[in-house]
C-alpha cells in the first residue's frame, strides 16, 4: 500500500469514500501482482466499464466485479460501507455490535449482523503448520449467567454447566492462539485437538483436569494445579485464560447473546485479533481484507438452512 493509506479510522472513512479509492483499494489487494482474472475462468483479457466500475472478460464473455467470488458477492452494499466495517471490526478490542455499524456506517441492523459474520469468515485462518515449543492448553465454558435469564429458562436449563458451550484453546507462548469449539471437555475430546495441532516433543502445561493425563507419551507435560497456586515458575496457563477473558468481556458486554451455532465465528474474531496484536490499524485491516476471496457465505448458510464446510472444520 502506498503512503496515503489510512493509518486512523478517520483516515479510513475518508479515504474509502471515494469510490474510486475504495475500488483501487480492493483491487490492489485482490489482486497484488497488478494482473486483474476474470474470478470465473481465470482470463487476464478484459475490458472495465469505468462508468459501472466492473469488467467484461473476453474469455468468458461475462461481466465481473471487484466483489465476485468474495465474502461481498451479491451484496448490494457499497465498498466505502464493507471496508470501513472491515477496519471497526478487526480493531474493535471488545468487538463491535451489528447495532453500532448500523448506526455507524448507515445499512439497516439486519445487513449489519449479516455483513459482521461475512466478516468473522474473513478473519478465519487455516494452517498445517503445527504449534511448537512452549504450548498453554486450557478449556472453558461460554454461555449467559443463569441470573440473567429469564425464570422459564432457568428452570428448563437448570443450574452448572447447562446451557454453556465448552471451548478449548491452544497457545504458543509469545505466538498464535488456536480455539475450537467442543462437545465436551473429556479426554477422548481434548487430547485429540493437542496431537493434531501441537508438535510432538513439545512443552505443553495444562492445569491438574484429569483428561490431560496421558499426553506424556507424546509431550513434556508440566501441570499447574489451580488448588495450590497459579504460577509455577515458567510452568501456568495464564496466557489462554487472559484470553478467555477477552473473549467474554466481548461476549457479555458486546454481543450480550451470543448463539451456540455461531459462537466458533465469534472465536474467529478474537482469535484474529489477538494473533496479529503486534501488528497496528492498518495491517490489521490488509491482513482481513486479503482473506476475504473464496469465503462466500450466503444467508441459508448463515441461519443453518443450507449446509456449509465451514462449519464442519469447528
Amino acid at each position: 500500500m502506498n503512503e496515503t493509506f489510512p493509518k486512523t479510522l478517520i483516515q479510513a472513512v475518508k479515504y474509502f469514500s471515494d469510490p474510486d479509492t475504495a475500488l483501487g483499494c480492493m483491487v490492489a489487494i485482490r489482486w497484488p501482482d497488478g494482473v486483474i482474472t476474470c474470478p470465473r475462468c481465470d482470463s487476464e483479457r478484459h475490458s472495465f466499464v469505468k462508468t459501472r466500475r466492473i469488467w467484461i472478460c473476453l474469455g468468458c464473455k461475462k461481466h465481473f466485479s471487484v466483489k465476485l467470488g468474495t465474502i461481498m458477492e451479491d451484496s448490494p452494499i457499497g465498498l466505502d460501507k464493507w471496508l470501513t466495517a472491515i477496519w471497526l471490526i478487526v480493531n474493535a478490542k471488545n468487538g463491535i455490535s451489528s447495532y453500532e455499524i448500523h448506526r455507524s456506517v448507515g445499512v439497516t441492523q439486519k445487513s449489519a449482523w449479516f455483513l459482521l459474520h461475512r466478516i468473522r469468515k474473513a478473519m478465519q485462518t487455516g494452517t498445517f503448520n503445527k504449534l511448537c515449543g512452549d504450548v498453554k492448553v486450557d478449556e472453558t465454558w461460554i454461555g449467559g449467567l443463569a441470573r440473567n435469564m429469564h425464570i422459564s429458562k432457568r428452570k428448563h436449563l437448570g443450574t452448572g454447566g447447562a446451557g454453556k458451550v465448552a471451548v478449548m484453546g491452544l497457545l504458543e507462548r509469545h505466538g498464535e492462539i488456536r480455539t475450537h469449539v467442543i462437545a465436551d471437555t473429556k479426554r477422548e475430546t481434548l487430547q485429540p485437538h493437542i496431537k493434531r495441532h501441537v508438535e510432538q516433543g513439545a512443552n505443553v502445561y495444562t492445569d491438574a483436569w484429569q483428561a490431560y493425563n496421558g499426553i506424556e507419551s507424546q509431550f513434556v507435560h508440566n501441570v499447574i494445579n489451580h488448588a495450590e497456586r497459579y504460577v509455577d515458575g515458567q510452568i501456568h496457563t495464564n496466557g489462554v485464560e487472559n484470553f478467555w477473558s477477552l473473549l467474554k468481556r466481548s461476549i457479555k458486554g458486546t454481543y450480550v447473546s451470543v448463539e451456540p451455532f455461531h459462537l466458533f465465528r465469534y472465536l474467529d474474531e478474537q482469535s484474529f485479533r489477538f494473533n496479529n496484536r503486534k501488528g497496528n490499524d492498518s495491517d490489521r485491516f490488509i491482513s482481513a481484507a486479503q482473506n476475504i476471496t473464496g469465503k462466500r457465505l450466503t444467508l441459508k448458510q448463515l441461519t443453518g438452512k443450507e449446509p456449509a464446510g465451514y462449519e464442519t472444520s469447528h
